[in-house]
């Protein structure tokens, strides 16, 4: 069509427009006398001008940066000419192309100061942003988290560079420079001049940022020579001026990397080991905070062990004064690295010096005493990496210097610190996703017959923890009451109130509440008192947690949000920040703030790199979907936490995954597969101190029962499940109105899973509720109250009921339950909207069919019975004498009907509505 209005737009002028239409040569000469320049512009602009009388026309003309001095003249006539119909002009050009000469920067001068021009600076990826387009190059729907960060790192957010290194690990695995993209950025430093060439690469070797003067004491030139190669290098867009300072960088990071791979291997440790020099001759050159890292970083570079080491340990020394531990973690590797290669006097010299953990034990006196003991040793290196790397969230690599410590130590002649070791190991483990108990228990076996000690007061500590996370007991208060007494004998305050913290969730967990959550109180307020930002964090962390245990959500989320400005104002790794955003997105969801929630997880998926908190950020995900609507969402999170990654022992991980296990399946038709989700979880009994998880977890199965009354296959087995539910309930604790209302939730659905009706029992379990402010499980069980009174034909009571169930149930987000709630007024006839009783219509003199208030007509209705029975639609049309495509027709009707994604769905919300209870049937 387009093709058609261009030939009649150019007719008669075919010879002048092809100069810009080439295929229009053909039509005859091209003119070209002294007036065709302006008779082409001005063609040009009518020819728009045609084409965009019926409609806006585009046009896009790119890389500006390349055009001759007529293609910008006729732009910029354009521009000022075309006005009068819809034309859209949209131009592009490279900004890093514009060197200071650049012809077009006049040209956009002039055209920027038109007030129909806009410019639009597109910028760099943000980090999220680079997730998504690696996501498609490489065919998955969410990248490696790692992958992501090297990419972005690498790239500067630059488009092309994040496609050509995402292409380079598609096709060698690894994110690294090719050689043609290697050579498009060595393009520019081609043109300058050697001398400019020479600075560029002295600069390229000072770091991604570096100071005026320390190339100025490095390169051999001038200054009058050195300043004209800057300015060379800065007007090709190979280096850039940092704002407000005299510093420079690489315009691309990859642009830097590119210099130095072109540089051979001794040209690179040349121009490192000046650097250091002038460094160390002039300290003042380098701001102090950066001083020992820019130091360590020349002298490794320069390939001088003798002075890297020292230089890497002082730095690493720096970096975790400054919470900085992904740094010092890089330090504190090369230092291994460097070891070996060092004179032994260089390391006799080496003064030792405290470890990060407040546990890790001296060294040892020798015989005679003397300076040795205060001599850094080889195993004291990997200790302090040991924390680095757990306070940098890598704990795969902290259980591997964990392991390199260990082999170096005699366990016989230093059991403290090989029980020092094994109890990092452990504490890495819980961070994977497991108890660490074995760890902690071989750890104890060192120590347990030596003198009071930190690492003995931690090893205890420890071992009172893993009781915490598995089955609280009397036991483990004890233990870490006394680690506590050992803690403050040898005056380790932070092991003390670490144990303190811990020693506070074990009284709220045996139910001592109030004298658990004031212990933890005091720890919180106790902590601010001591440097140590990580156990300031997990005091919060704690707190916040039996806050929402215990059903006080308002509190658990302000106590969340203090601690995670802790965790913010001290730039802790984004794992720790994790845990707080955990607990405040969990409690935000019991109180219905679903977009205060999505925030969070939002803002926790930068930190969620661990097993145990990908499992808890794909376990909110799924909640979210699920009380979106969204089942096969949910049910892809939850496939996402394999078997094996929830094997950790820890309730807190497995019960929550197991209930929400059960609603999918429910919500998805699936009862048999629900029954065996908590058949898996209840099997061998529930341990003790987790009853929040295990009520739900319970109601939700005995709900899963009620509901699924009536099928054939789900008859078999019942009443056992019903029994095993009831055995498990009785050691279960109700000393809390939330817990004594999930009770009450539990007796009424294994009444109704029964057969039997109790309106009663609902209405307590709803008053008992009600003073929580959550609208979980409020909600749930002013719906099942509502349905049960509907039953015993209370419907004016029902009908208060169910509008203040469709008022929880749009508070907290599910839609699921608002359709049940909608659906369940229009079979009783009850407005949802109150209207003044004089208005309300008269109750039915019987119960109207509840399949035709759903707007299901008799065939439907029948069809529907026969689907919830797991027939096939060829089984439907043998049944009632109709052929298969109608009785397709009629499920597709139903499943728009009931509102539900499949025959599963539709056949578990027949049942959720007893729609055929009257007909003696299920």
């Amino acid at each position: 069509m387009l093709e058609v209005e261009l030939e009649r737009a150019v007719a008669g002028q075919e010879g002048h427009l092809a100069v810009l239409l080439p295929d229009l040569a053909g039509a005859g000469p091209t003119p070209g006398d002294e007036y065709g320049r302006a008779r082409l512009f001005d063609l040009t602009a009518r020819l728009l001008e045609r084409l965009a009388a019926q409609r806006t026309l585009m046009v896009a003309i790119e890389d500006l940066h390349w055009s001759d001095r007529s293609t910008r003249e006729l732009l910029a006539y354009l521009v000022r000419t075309v006005r009068r119909c819809r034309v859209v002009l949209v131009v592009t050009f490279r900004a890093d192309d514009l060197h200071r000469r650049h012809p077009l920067r006049a040209c956009l001068a002039e055209l920027e100061r038109l007030s129909a021009v806009q410019r639009l600076q597109l910028e760099r990826f943000a980090r999220e942003e680079v997730a998504l387009h690696p996501a498609g190059l490489l065919n998955t729907p969410e990248p490696d988290r790692a992958l992501v960060a090297r990419i972005y790192e690498r790239s500067d957010g630059n488009a092309f560079f994040v496609e050509e290194l995402a292409r380079t690990y598609q096709d060698a695995g690894e994110v690294r420079l090719r050689d043609s993209l290697r050579d498009i950025l060595l393009v520019r430093m081609e043109a300058l001049s050697e001398p400019a060439r020479r600075v560029v690469a002295v600069a390229a070797g000072g770091g991604s940022s570096v100071e005026h003067a320390l190339p100025a004491a490095v390169v051999e030139l001038p200054e009058d020579d050195l300043v004209a190669a800057l300015r060379a290098a800065v007007g090709a867009h190979v280096l850039v001026v940092e704002a407000d300072s005299d510093s420079y960088r690489f315009r691309h990071a990859l642009m830097r990397e590119a210099v130095l791979e072109d540089l051979l291997p001794t040209e690179r440790s040349r121009i490192n080991s000046r650097y250091a020099l002038a460094l160390e001759n002039a300290p003042h050159l380098v701001r102090a905070d950066q001083r020992a890292g820019r130091l360590a970083s020349y002298w490794y570079h320069a390939h001088d062990p003798a002075r890297a080491l020292p230089a890497a340990l002082a730095a690493g020394r720096q970096a975790r004064r400054g919470n900085a531990f992904v740094e010092q973690l890089l330090l504190l590797q090369r230092a291994l690295e460097l070891w070996e290669q060092v004179p032994r006097d260089v390391l006799q010299g080496l003064c030792g010096y405290d470890c990060a953990d407040e546990a890790y034990p001296g060294r040892p006196p020798t015989v005679g005493g003397g300076a040795d003991t205060a001599r850094l040793r080889f195993v004291d290196v990997p200790a302090d990496a040991t924390i680095a790397a757990s306070r940098s969230g890598d704990q795969e690599l902290s259980v591997r210097f964990a392991r390199t410590g260990l082999q170096h130590i005699d366990q016989d002649t230093e059991p403290e610190h090989a029980a020092w070791f094994c109890l990092q190991r452990s504490r890495a483990a819980h961070y994977q996703g497991h108890t660490g108990k074995q760890e902690a228990e071989q750890a104890r076996r060192l120590v347990e017959n030596g003198p009071p000690s930190a690492v003995q007061a931690d090893v205890l500590h420890r071992l009172s923890t893993c009781g915490a996370l598995t089955e609280p007991t009397r036991e483990h208060l004890t233990i870490g009451q006394r680690a506590v007494r050992i803690a403050r004998e040898v005056g380790a305050r932070a092991v003390e109130l670490h144990t303190l913290n811990t020693v506070g969730v074990l009284h709220v967990r045996v139910g001592e509440i109030e004298e658990g959550l004031t212990l933890l109180r005091e720890v919180c307020v106790q902590s601010r008192g001591i440097d140590d930002p990580y156990l300031q964090t997990r005091a919060y962390v704690n707190l916040s947690a039996q806050y929402e245990q215990l059903g006080r959500s308002e509190e658990a989320v302000e106590t969340a949000r203090e601690g995670l400005a802790i965790a913010r104002r001290y730039g802790l790794n984004p794992t720790y920040t994790a845990m707080m955003l955990n607990n405040l997105a969990d409690s935000l969801l019991a109180l219905g703030r679903l977009q205060e929630a999505e925030d969070a997880l939002a803002s926790m998926l930068e930190g969620a790199a661990s097993t145990t908190w990908s499992n808890n950020l794909l376990l909110l995900r799924a909640e979210l979907a699920l009380l979106g609507g969204d089942l096969s969402g949910a049910a892809e999170y939850l496939t996402r936490i394999s078997n094996d990654r929830v094997r950790d022992r820890q309730p807190q991980q497995t019960l929550p995954r197991a209930d929400l296990a059960v609603r999918v399946a429910v919500r998805s038709g699936r009862f048999a597969e629900a029954r065996a989700e908590l058949l898996a979880a209840i099997g061998h009994g529930l341990p003790s101190g987790f009853d929040d998880f295990a009520w739900s977890l319970l109601v939700h199965g005995a709900s899963a029962e009620a509901d699924s009354r009536g099928l054939p296959d789900a008859e078999t087995g019942r009443a056992e499940v019903l029994e095993r539910i009831r055995q498990v309930a009785q050691g279960l604790s109700r000393i809390v109105p939330l817990y004594e209302g999930w009770a009450l939730m539990l007796d009424a659905e294994l009444a109704r899973a029964e057969g039997r009706n109790t309106p009663e029992v609902w209405m307590r379990a709803v008053e008992v509720l009600r003073p929580t402010g959550r609208p979980h499980p409020l909600a749930e069980a002013l719906f099942r109250a509502a349905a049960a009174h509907v039953a015993a034909g209370s419907v004016e009571v029902a009908g208060a009921l169910l509008r203040e169930a469709e008022e929880q149930a749009r508070k907290r987000g599910d839609t699921e339950l608002l359709h049940e709630v909608t659906a369940l007024a229009q079979r009783s006839r009850m407005p949802l909207d109150p209207t003044p009783p004089t208005e309300r219509p008269a109750a039915p003199a019987q119960t109207p069919d509840p399949s035709t208030a759903l707007g299901l007509t008799a065939r439907e209705r029948d069809v529907l019975q026969l689907l919830t029975l797991g027939r096939t639609n060829g089984e439907i049309a043998q049944a009632l004498h109709i052929s298969p495509k109608t009785a397709g027709v009629h499920v597709s009707n139903i499943l728009t009907k009931l509102n539900v994604g499949n025959r599963g769905e539709a056949a578990a919300a027949a049942h959720r509505m007893r729609l055929f209870l009257h007909a003696g049937k299920p």
